[in-house]
């Protein structure tokens, strides 16, 4: 035990004096003067942040038309104090090195390495959109910054590989965990990056339908993370050959657990491959009426005219009846039923009904709209009105609505009638209202008038 003792004391004396702080008295009394200037540096630094931080940002906010610029100086004004303090101890080392010995300085200039680090670390970690990934990858390069200033780089690596746990033909060692964790990230974040640039380049191509950009785009994004893992493995030396035992126990879960999972990934790819439905289609399934907004793995995304967003697996696309309005033409037809009374010359009515679906915008002149009479009804003649629409997915009962509207607005103007069904009640014999009190005791009497009312021949 003394043994570590003495050892930890060592080391922290060593590096102590590599810091410039030694056990002399003077050694001592210049660290506290380094101390002291870092903490009038970084009161002098508040003190400008809350002076000179609203006055810059106001200046700011009357800079228009420029998104990129804004966003780049919001992130340099979120770290003024930071900006401010590194300035003041980079002035601080400059002049105490010109009053005194450099090595009287030294504990000042690490504060201003270390804050000169923290300020260009955490800007560029703001390139990534993610918050929390960002913020990791930002306190993982300080630390490695910090550990690398402060001359402890060397023995943590040290520390971090002497303790390790063999697997097979692998020694498990923090370090190595490290080195994977990073590695592994930094690379999946450049085939994110790369897959992602693909994509969009493969989905701004006109000689690709839609399908096959997205069956491209999700193609390229699976090769990239599976080389980014394979390439990954290789640089921190892992061998994939030791992994094969897992093998079986991957194929056992997908074929107990997976099953739907593996299902819905399998008829993704099928539903890419055969075309029959695509981003941007206006589809029916079920109860669910809406337009395609995303082919995803395991999904698809119909956006309903109401706003909502139904995610259906993929599967029930395969296996169940989908009706795809704009499949092989975005052509479609929509009928309305109506009647009219006798008295209208059936001509006239089916002349006007076509006249008066045309002037809508949404309707297609080619082909044209039709009427035709479907059958002489008990209280009107009834006609089916025919039109054709190029745009589904922007509604159907909407343009029902306004058609239906037309239609009365048309028919009343030519003093056409809408006839509704009349019902005739023929009511025989006399209707008797009685108010009985249930109270009250029945009468013989009572009842021999009222039969004398109903008989007269009684009498």
């Amino acid at each position: 035990m003394s043994g570590v003792v003495s050892d930890v004391s060592g080391f922290v004396l060593n590096w102590l004096n590599k810091l410039g702080i030694t056990s002399t008295y003077t050694g001592l009394q210049w660290a506290l003067i380094q101390l002291s200037v870092i903490f009038v540096a970084f009161a002098v630094a508040l003190m400008l942040d809350r002076w000179l931080s609203p006055r810059l940002e106001a200046y700011v906010r009357n800079i228009k038309g420029q998104p990129q610029l804004l966003r780049a100086l919001a992130i340099i004004l979120r770290r003024m104090r930071w900006i401010f303090l590194t300035a003041l101890l980079w002035v601080s080392v400059e002049a105490m090195q010109s009053l005194t010995w450099i090595s009287r300085s030294y504990l000042v200039g690490i504060a201003a390495k270390l804050c000169t680090a923290w300020v260009i670390i955490s800007i560029v970690s703001r390139l990534i959109r993610n918050r929390s990934m960002a913020k990791t990858i930002a306190m993982i390069a300080w630390t490695v910054a910090a550990l690398s200033i402060l001359n402890l780089l060397p023995q943590t690596i040290i520390a971090l590989d002497s303790v390790g746990l063999h697997m097979h033909n692998i020694r498990l060692t923090p370090l190595l965990v490290i080195k994977t964790v990073f590695t592994v990230s930094v690379l999946v974040w450049l085939a994110l990056l790369i897959g992602r640039f693909a994509d969009n380049r493969i989905n701004n191509s006109e000689d690709l339908n839609p399908s096959l950009q997205v069956l491209l785009g999700k193609l390229i994004k699976a090769v990239l993370m599976v080389v980014a893992i394979v390439a990954a493995s290789s640089l921190v030396g892992i061998d994939l050959t030791a992994l094969a035992v897992f093998s079986g126990a991957i194929g056992l879960g997908i074929g107990f657990g997976l099953q739907k999972v593996v299902s819905n990934l399998i008829s993704g790819i099928i539903l890419l491959v055969d075309k029959s439905i695509k981003p941007g289609d206006v589809i029916s399934v079920g109860d669910t009426y809406g337009k395609i907004n995303e082919l995803a793995a395991r999904y698809a995304s119909v956006i309903s005219r109401d706003g909502r967003e139904y995610l259906i697996p993929n599967e029930d696309l395969i296996t169940s009846q989908v009706i795809n309005w704009s499949y092989s033409s975005d052509l479609v037809r929509i009928d309305l039923d109506f009647g009219v009374s006798y008295e209208a010359s059936p001509h006239k009515v089916r002349e006007l009904s076509k006249a008066v679906a045309a002037t809508h915008k949404r309707i297609q002149a080619v082909p044209p709209p039709v009427c035709h009479i479907t059958e002489f009804g008990d209280s009107s003649i009834n006609y089916k009105l025919r039109f054709w629409i190029r745009d589904p997915g922007q509604g159907t009962v909407n343009v029902r609505g306004d058609v239906f509207l037309l239609l009365w607005d048309g028919l009343m103007e030519a003093g056409i009638d809408i006839p509704y069904p009349h019902r005739d009640i023929a009511m025989r014999g006399p209707v008797k209202v009685e108010i009985s009190n249930p109270q009250a005791k029945p009468k013989r009497q009572s009842r021999t008038r009222r039969v004398k009312a109903d008989n007269p021949e009684a009498d």
